[in-house]
């Protein structure tokens, strides 16, 4: 399975920004985390990181024609607020989760909404580098 994995705005500051909140780890060891976990099914994960939202709505709409049948997104703060990010989640068919490595729901008020949810198959939070796993393994397993 070919699966494309979208982190947003900071998710480079992993280790540096809020390691209270993030965890003490480093944006390349989550992408190794990643490629692991995709290996360990046979499947193949493109990672995709921007700080912005232009940027991210591309590489979605890419995704509609580029052989990519499943996505993992950590949108970052644009899950509060990007209508538009929902909107080109919403515009395709392919299965989509979306992850939070801190539990949104016991956050600042404003972080407990996620716009981009309702366009997504499945959520998941709180989790660490833990969520991007059961991401790919609910993709890996269809959506069950």
């Amino acid at each position: 399975m070919k699966i494309l994995v979208i982190n947003g705005p900071n998710l480079n500051f992993l280790g540096i920004r809020e390691p209270d909140i993030y965890g003490r780890e480093d944006y390349e060891s989550l992408l190794r985390f990643i490629a692991d976990v995709a290996a360990k099914h046979g499947d193949t994960a493109e990672v995709f990181q921007s700080n912005h939202e232009g940027a991210i709505i591309d590489r979605i709409q890419d995704a509609y024609a580029d052989g990519t049948e499943g996505i993992v997104i950590n949108p970052g703060a644009f899950t509060h607020y990007s209508y538009a990010i929902h909107d080109a989640l919403q515009s395709i068919s392919i299965p989509k989760v979306e992850v939070h490595l801190s539990d949104i729901t016991k956050r600042e008020e404003f972080r407990r909404i996620s716009v981009t949810k309702a366009a997504c198959d499945h959520q998941i939070y709180g989790k660490g580098f833990k969520g991007y796993e059961e991401a790919i393994e609910y993709l890996h397993k269809g959506g069950i």
